[in-house]
């Protein structure tokens, strides 16, 4: 049969026991991949012929694994990799069998000196250099990863027995016996980098006047010793602002001069775009000793989400029209309201220029905006605010309440496609939807996503049965304005609401506490709000009769800087998104999915407030947009993890949290909690006992001389604490 013609998968069985009948263990891995698929990984490796047939027959198109064990085997990365260099020293090497791996890179396999025991290292002979001995293995020919072959270099094939290898040279061995590596050596010549020096502020510390452990990095070699610094970081699993904040350290202390900290962060995004190495990480981590202690273990904890806290206030201000509103606004209110007012300003700036203007994606002015407050903190002058100025341009049709229907928000969009919904307490409307069982409120949900998507396409109206179609509407700008107090409308929210996207689209501002109250004031609105919002009223992009019923929206250039900044947003979005994808939380995925799109409509809607008539998406407006909406987003995640519950047990237990969150330093006497929760006794210790097993919380005990000993709960990652307490109970 060997000498038939074999399928690529008996191909791979066939080579499996091959190895096995040379003396060298095996183990499958994933197919197109090098992830074990066996429960222990490499530990799992054999040579019994019946096991690795049963393994080929359930996977015939695994990889094959083989762990080092006994083993030094060279990784050389990339096939322009020249390394070691000397002719002589690369004879030595290939004397042992070479593996060509799928990227151009190569593996050659010894068999470690007697009495020597090496680990695996990374990076430590030489940049894109790794080595795999014990505790490690390699993926051998004919494995496939993405799409290419593993395969031996011709005449350099592995057909002897592991203890026929030959040895490594004398010079490889003192090589790894040093204990030097990339990380302290000093940068290799280069192409010059063509940057321009960053400029230092006066007094700042230079590189001559600060100590270096490490060589200096002089201009020409900058760029390209990072690029290589960062590369090594990313292949063994370091993240991006883990990199970044190791090359802003390098470049401070060895690069002469300094890269502008933006090129740092350009050199960090664009390595991280490649994945690392799994088998680097495995072996940096040393995943096989997580492996073994995690089966000890019962379960792991759930990572825990930080609280960003609050939106910092110069995130709550847009240039031009936006602040112009805002500052009205804030001057007659009994109870001036910063976000409240920004919430209004931005939702009366979308309104106004709905339907024209546009990104060059296609982007719209659409919103939708909650402004969470508690009672009596001024969330209703925004609204007036809005309605004065819109019926004074007179839009006053473009003014709608609360939601009756689905079919109701239709039917006046129908008449009027750009329509502003200033509603109260949407955290009553959630709940109403949340425990109402006719279709009515369902639909109100049903509208409302498929209107967010639609504006930049045409939305068929609903059909009623034995009636003719009602039609579509064209471009549909709905912009939503709503208010609720916090906590009621996290937990109105639902499992299905933060997944189906309503939660997504949102874009949530908390206020903090109320500000001090002030004598109401009668100011008439100020004549540069009403120019820029009468000009608003009269633009009408597009030509001829259709200009208001089919417009062609003005499109809304962007900066090289900004198309950058926007770019760099998706690509941290996209890698939150898939972490939260591994992770398999649905929330996240579907929070995480909407970022991009949401800094595109910031920043369309920051460049049309800062200048109407000649707007520009430029530097200032990306760089806001991503900073609010990345906030934003974690914020919207933390809180929904602390509030939504899946059922009455689970808000319960979040309850206990919060509680213990709002403390000083998440902690708080056992009877001090039992009064809080407002529960039985025995209620309160099933809580106490469920958080302790999940590792949630952790219990301890101080005594007194004159008294009984108190008890005390903790949250264990104190991370997760919040110090807003104004966030409310």
């Amino acid at each position: 049969m060997r000498g038939s013609i074999l399928s690529k998968k008996d191909e791979l069985k066939w080579a499996a026991l091959r190895y096995a009948e040379l003396g060298y263990p095996v183990f499958p891995c994933a197919s197109g991949d090098k992830v074990p698929i066996t429960p222990r990984g490499f530990k799992d490796a054999t040579r019994d012929p019946a096991q690795i047939e049963a393994w080929w027959e359930k996977y015939p198109d695994a990889n094959i694994g083989i762990p080092t064990a006994g083993l030094l085997v060279v990784d050389v990365d990339g096939e322009d990799n020249t390394w070691p260099g000397d002719p002589e020293r690369a004879e030595e090497l290939a004397c042992s069998p070479i593996s060509l791996t799928p990227r151009g890179g190569r593996h050659h396999v010894f068999r470690q000196p007697g009495g020597r025991g090496f680990r695996s290292t990374t990076g430590k002979l030489a940049p894109h250099v790794d080595t795999r001995a014990e505790g490690g293995y390699i993926v051998v020919p004919p494995s496939v990863v993405d799409g290419r072959p593993y395969r031996w270099a011709e005449t350099f094939e592995l057909n002897v027995a592991p203890e026929k290898l030959p040895e490594p040279p004398a010079w490889l061995v003192d090589l790894l016996n040093s204990p030097g590596d990339l990380f302290t050596r000093g940068a290799t010549a280069g192409d010059g980098d063509g940057q321009v020096p960053a400029p230092v502020a006066h007094g700042s510390p230079q590189g001559a006047d600060r100590p270096t452990d490490g060589n200096l990095i002089p201009s020409g070699t900058r760029n390209a010793t990072l690029a290589r610094l960062a590369g090594n970081m990313r292949r063994v699993g370091m993240t991006r602002d883990e990199i970044i904040a190791a090359l802003e350290r390098t470049n401070q202390d060895r690069c002469r001069p300094p890269l502008p900290m933006r090129e740092v962060e350009r050199i960090a995004a664009s390595i991280c775009r490649y994945e690392p190495d799994q088998i680097s990480v495995a072996v940096v981590e040393d995943h096989w000793e997580q492996d073994v202690r995690r089966e000890e273990t019962v379960e792991e904890r759930a990572p825990v989400l930080s609280d960003p806290g609050l939106l910092p206030d110069e995130l709550l201000r847009v240039p031009g029209f936006v602040s112009e509103v805002m500052d009205h606004c804030l001057a007659i209110a009994p109870y001036p309201n910063v976000v409240m007012a920004f919430s209004g300003a931005l939702a009366l700036q979308a309104v106004l220029a709905g339907r024209k203007v546009r990104d060059p994606g296609d982007s719209r002015t659409n919103l939708y905006l909650l402004g969470l407050a508690h009672s009596s903190a001024g969330k209703d002058q925004p609204r007036k605010v809005n309605t004065e100025i819109l019926n004074a341009v007179g839009l006053s049709g473009n003014v709608g309440g609360r939601f009756a229907s689905g079919e109701g928000v239709q039917d006046a969009l129908f008449v009027q496609p750009c329509m502003l919904f200033q509603t109260d307490e949407i955290d009553g409307m959630l709940q109403s939807i949340n425990k109402a069982k006719d279709a009515r409120h369902e639909s109100i949900m049903g509208t409302l996503l498929t209107l967010y998507s639609s504006a930049n396409s045409v939305f068929p109206m609903r059909r009623k049965a034995g009636k003719e179609s009602p039609g579509s509407i064209d471009q549909p700008n709905l912009v939503v304005l709503g208010t609720a107090i916090p906590n009621h409308y996290y937990e109105a929210l639902s499992e299905r609401m933060l997944t189906n996207g309503f939660f997504a689209r949102m874009i949530i501002l908390e206020c903090g506490t109320r500000a001090p109250g002030q004598e109401p004031k009668i100011k008439p609105l100020p004549e540069r709000v009403l120019s820029t919002a009468r000009w608003w009223a009269e633009f009408h992009p597009g030509t001829g009769n259709l200009e208001r019923w089919h417009p062609v929206p003005l499109i809304v250039p962007h900066t090289a800087d900004a198309t950058e900044i926007l770019i760099e947003t998706r690509l941290e979005a996209e890698g939150e998104y898939s972490k939260a994808e591994a992770e398999g939380d649905a929330v996240g995925t579907t929070v995480w999915g909407r970022v991009s799109e949401h800094a595109r409509k910031l920043a369309l809607l920051y460049a049309v407030s800062e200048n109407h008539e000649r707007p520009e998406i430029g530097l200032a407006a990306a760089e806001w947009a991503r900073r609010f909406v990345v906030h934003q987003t974690r914020r919207m995640l933390f809180m929904a993890k602390s509030h939504v519950a899946d059922n009455p047990f689970h808000a319960e237990c979040l309850k206990f949290l919060q509680k213990l969150r709002k403390a000083p330093g998440g902690e708080l006497a056992h009877s001090v909690l039992l009064k809080r929760m407002k529960t039985d006794s025995r209620r309160f210790l099933t809580l106490v006992e469920t958080l302790q097993q999940q590792g949630t919380i952790t219990i301890h005990a101080t005594s007194s001389a004159s008294g009984p000993a108190r008890r005390f709960y903790r949250l264990r990652d104190l991370g997760a604490t919040t110090t807003n307490s104004e966030t409310g109970e």
